[in-house]
């Protein structure tokens, strides 16, 4: 039985919003809702969303736990509320809105706009739906004070999310995240949101924006006479009914390539992802068609763009002539390779460039960047603590590329979030610079770990959905905060970074130092043998997230395989001694 406190407190809110100025059809639902099982009335009532890391989402639905109308307004008039308060001497405040493919996407940013409208803000809204990156740089391109994308990213078709943006167009971080919130919940009456549209505030923006995004994205071109040698390079590439369909070819066109091969079953956009379970680049099952059709034409190359085109999945062919998918460090290890080294062979280096990483993304990059000179930036995870990087030296150092072990990349600085159109099309230009010196990019992975070390990484998310899911996750961080292990597969633990206590604990000298990072409830253990595990709640979706990676010398490409194995197999290991 539910906590009596707890349902007499969800159903005191559902009442208020009955009473509230809501449509006829959502009161229906929460009569239902009042009527039917506690736990779906708790679900949807007993918090309200509020921002991770990368703003709301939720499943979709009546509540004040559901992304529907009234959240999305109430947060909206929030955000209203904010920014007026924020540029009180800014006689038009500015903000810029896209969506995605999802159900209700197009529905949501309308209201979202209508509301900004009749608080007497300037909305720029998308005539159609667009890639998130392409959101990023409409903010500075049209100088707004902030921007919203309608999209849950890669989560399933029952979810949808609002991600917000500041004015340097990247994902808000503090003070801003927490003082949003606050005015969000200020409004305690769904009739408190303005609603009314005011037409004249708002202004549809289309071709004009994708025209100049296109140009900045083939400058980081590196290599055009290398893509021109290879303009028939065999690119397979699927949107998975999302918002990349348009862009990503039209992009790579411009790179050069002239021989890409979208997938006919999953290029219309569709919410309902019909040939997918999930629409998410990290899972092999939502690039099945495309490896198929890969097969088929014998491609050199296969990219899949999760709905909002942020985050892309490579898949290249092995030494046996196999489809192999590569996961998100392996994918950053060839971008970031192949960035450094061309600015270095093209003379861009001048000894002020950096490139950012996230702390559970694969240290190769930071080995990468040191044998280059070139310095490495560590953050937690989330794009926009990349982009707080870029922000921070914009105009004092040149930003490279970084990227995140969750198929994000991003290169240049005129877009401030994880960009897929921006990394299908540099990815396709390392493929075909590597076709031009006869070394595919399988072997050219295996020639980087050659001369760096092989290093290996898996993530493992255990998924507790709920509110007895969110208490279950942050009962299991509390156990390894309070009484972490002294070894972990008969290996000592050394360090352990706890980001929420900003501080690192040295088990052999026992002496404590400070992270100069932001808090976040983030515990990393660093094993005698190399080995480290990060654990962490998700910000956007009810998993607690467990990243291993572990790493040896690899002496000669010939050992690849016996070393992959091997490296698999003490990560199982790894995660059987923790009891995962």
């Amino acid at each position: 039985m539910a906590n009596q406190d707890l349902l007499q407190e969800v159903q005191q809110k559902a009442k208020n919003w009955l009473e509230s100025d809501i449509d006829l059809k959502s009161k229906k639902e929460i009569e239902n809702l009042l009527e039917g099982d506690d736990s779906d009335l708790i679900e949807s009532f007993y918090k309200n969303l509020e921002f991770g890391t990368g703003g709301l989402r939720g499943i979709m639905g009546v509540g004040t736990n559901r992304m529907n109308t009234y959240t999305v307004g109430m947060a909206t008039q929030g955000l209203s509320n904010y920014l007026i308060q924020q540029f009180p001497n800014n006689s038009k405040i500015k903000v810029a809105i896209a969506f995605d493919s999802r159900n209700n996407s197009k529905y949501f940013a309308e209201k979202t706009a209508s509301v900004f409208s009749a608080n007497g803000i300037q909305v720029f809204l998308f005539n159609d739906l667009r890639p998130t990156p392409e959101l990023s740089f409409a903010i500075r391109e049209l100088k707004c004070q902030s921007g919203i994308v309608i999209t849950a990213s890669h989560n399933p078709k029952e979810y949808n999310g609002y991600k917000v943006y500041w004015e340097d167009g990247g994902q808000i971080i503090n003070p801003h995240d927490k003082n949003i919130i606050e005015e969000v919940r200020k409004i305690n009456n769904i009739n408190e949101v303005k609603f009314d549209t005011d037409l004249k505030n708002v202004h549809l923006i289309g071709e004009e924006i994708d025209n100049k995004y296109i140009k900045e994205l083939t400058k980081l071109s590196l290599n055009p006479k290398s893509n021109q040698k290879q303009k028939d390079l065999k690119i397979v590439y699927t949107p998975i009914h999302g918002t990349g369909v348009d862009l990503v070819p039209k992009v790579l066109k411009a790179f050069g390539f002239e021989n890409v091969h979208v997938v006919d079953e999953q290029k219309e956009p569709d919410g309902n992802f019909p040939t997918v379970k999930s629409p998410n680049p990290e899972e092999p099952a939502a690039l099945a068609l495309a490896l198929k059709k890969a097969e088929e034409i014998d491609a050199d190359i296969v990219m899949a763009t999760d709905p909002d085109a942020d985050r892309v999945g490579i898949a290249v062919k092995d030494n046996n002539n196999k489809f192999i998918l590569l996961n998100g460090n392996q994918a950053a290890i060839l971008l970031i390779d192949y960035l450094i080294s061309q600015w270095k062979e093209t003379g861009k280096l001048k000894g002020k460039e950096y490139i950012v990483k996230t702390i559970v993304t694969t240290e190769l990059l930071k080995e990468i960047a040191d044998k280059y000179k070139v310095e490495c930036f560590d953050v937690l995870t989330g794009f926009k603590y990349i982009a707080e990087i870029i922000n921070k030296n914009y105009g004092k150092k040149k930003f490279i590329g970084g990227g995140e072990e969750s198929y994000g990349y991003l290169a240049g600085e005129f877009v401030r979030d994880k960009d897929a159109v921006m990394s299908c099309s540099l990815l396709a230009e390392a493929a075909a610079f590597s076709k031009n010196q006869n070394i595919s990019l399988y072997n050219k992975l295996i020639n980087i770990y050659t001369e760096y070390g092989l290093y290996k990484e898996k993530l493992v998310s255990v998924v507790k959905k709920g509110k007895t899911g969110s208490e279950e996750i942050q009962k299991m961080m509390d156990t390894f905060r309070n009484n972490p292990p002294n070894s972990i597969n008969n290996s000592n633990v050394m360090l352990i970074h706890d980001f929420e206590k900003q501080k690192t604990f040295d088990q052999i000298s026992h002496l404590r130092y400070d992270i100069n990072l932001p808090k976040s409830n983030v515990l990393q253990f660093i094993l005698q043998d190399g080995s480290k595990i990060s654990i962490r709640p998700s910000g956007t979706e009810p998993k607690i997230k467990f990243y291993f990676s572990v790493n040896n010398e690899l002496n000669k490409p010939e050992d690849f395989e016996n070393m992959n194995l091997l490296l698999d197999q003490k990560i199982d290991q790894i995660i059987k001694s923790l009891n995962l």
